[in-house]
């Protein structure tokens, strides 16, 4: 086997650290971050999550009349949204969340969206990733913009590939871009030791490539970044229940509250983690939504108990962390003759943290009547999304409004929001 051969095939399966998209980058181990650094965790939800039916605004006259049987009922009915204030309930799948809220940890901003009217999965994923509504020439996404410019205190300084993360087989869309992002695999082989964690293969291969042209270089800049995230996301205890569960055949957990866990656990040990995303699929509801079962239920459960465990994994990390729930667009206002909804517009965005103005339900509520909806099916925008990320940007990072204007090229983020999402 050719010696490049052996490279690529003793790389497989480890964490990996990518410039942009492809590239190899060393893990700088010079950079000295602050005690405490501010974070933002992203999750994605993608395929268009009901908003109407996660946030609910049972005291509208449109909701049950435009969803006879997939429209949670009030509040004290059997199987009714959680109460959140006079006019919204939280879906009864998200239970785990109310603590949040109690504590104004836990915040939405209803009516919230992307100013394109595409209802396009792709296209619509697309810009909300670049944070450049219909332009499809953007070429990086705004998350790798933020890593950019944020101040040298909080580790810029360093570069180092975990600054940023992403949880997933492949680097997303959002992250493209020139800063370096890691990789770390979700599910059972996130935490895993790979093949290159036996000691007399990984020996052979330091010897095989301790040399100090390119290609060597390359991989003791990955085999050295693996050990960091492997240290941070599992100490000395977890690493033999690791081993343990895998001698005894057990399955680790995975799913979406595994994988929280396990970046809960890596951003509390890693002071260099200051961004990092998630995806989750499987939003698409176009048959057999129900309301507080179904298809949408089973698909809050775990997200709620992912979150839940995200924000008590995170420990005193919790407070200085903002973590965004978002998606591409919401779905029509009525449902359809398959007892579920199609693609829509305007949807609800979450954020927890504690530098959330939680307990509340942000932004303007344009109501369900026919007359107010968007095109007469949808949910109308009133609260584009980058206005958001402008305020997690300035109030929460600190960034000028010379940074937000590279952040969120085109967007006027000089006018002022209506509500305070951000604590600041």
């Amino acid at each position: 086997m050719q010696r490049r051969n052996l490279m690529r095939a003793g790389l497989a399966g480890m964490t990996t650290f990518s410039v942009g998209r492809h590239a190899l980058a060393a893990l700088n181990t010079d950079a000295h971050p602050a005690d405490r650094p501010r974070r933002l965790v992203v999750v994605f939800l993608r395929g268009a999550v009901d908003g109407l039916n996660v946030v609910v605004p049972f005291s509208d006259p449109a909701y049950r009349s435009s969803r006879p049987t997939i429209g949670l009922r009030a509040p004290g009915q059997p199987g009714g949204a959680i109460a959140l204030d006079a006019h919204f309930g939280l879906h009864p799948a998200l239970s785990p969340l109310m603590p949040l809220w109690t504590a104004g940890k836990l915040g939405f901003v209803h009516a919230c969206g992307s100013p394109d009217p595409s209802r396009s999965h792709f296209d619509a994923q697309d810009y909300m990733e670049s944070a450049t509504p219909g332009r499809k020439s953007t070429q990086d996404g705004w998350m790798n913009r933020l890593l950019g410019l944020l101040p040298a205190e909080t580790g810029q300084a360093g570069a180092a590939p975990t600054r940023g993360i992403s949880v997933g087989p492949v680097l997303p869309r959002i992250y493209a871009g020139p800063q370096p992002v890691a990789n770390l695999a979700s599910g059972d082989g996130a935490g895993k030791p790979t093949a290159l964690d036996r000691p007399r293969v990984g020996a052979a291969f330091d010897k095989l490539y301790a040399g100090q042209d390119s290609l060597s270089a390359a991989y003791q800049a990955s085999r050295q970044a693996h050990r960091e995230v492997m240290d941070s996301l599992q100490g000395p205890e977890a690493q033999a229940q690791e081993m343990l569960a895998a001698n005894n055949g057990a399955p680790l957990p995975n799913g979406f509250p595994a994988d929280a866990a396990r970046l809960a656990r890596l951003l509390r040990n890693d002071v260099r983690v200051q961004l990092a995303f998630m995806a989750v699929g499987g939003w698409d509801t176009h048959a057999n939504q129900g309301a507080d079962t179904g298809q949408l239920a089973s698909r809050l459960q775990p997200l709620g108990h992912g979150l839940a465990a995200l924000a008590q994994g995170l420990g005193p990390v919790f407070e200085d962390t903002v973590i965004l729930v978002m998606s591409e667009f919401g779905r029509t206002v009525r449902q359809n003759g398959n007892g579920g909804t199609d693609h829509g517009h305007g949807n609800v965005l979450w954020a927890l943290g504690g530098p959330v103005a939680g307990g509340q339900i942000h932004g303007r509520w344009p109501g369900l009547d026919p007359s107010a909806q968007y095109e007469g099916r949808d949910l109308a925008v009133t609260t584009d999304y980058r206005d958001v990320l402008a305020q997690v940007a300035a109030r929460h990072f600190g960034l000028s409004d010379q940074d937000l204007s590279a952040l969120l090229p085109g967007h006027p983020v000089h006018q002022a929001s209506s509500f305070s999402l951000i604590k600041g």
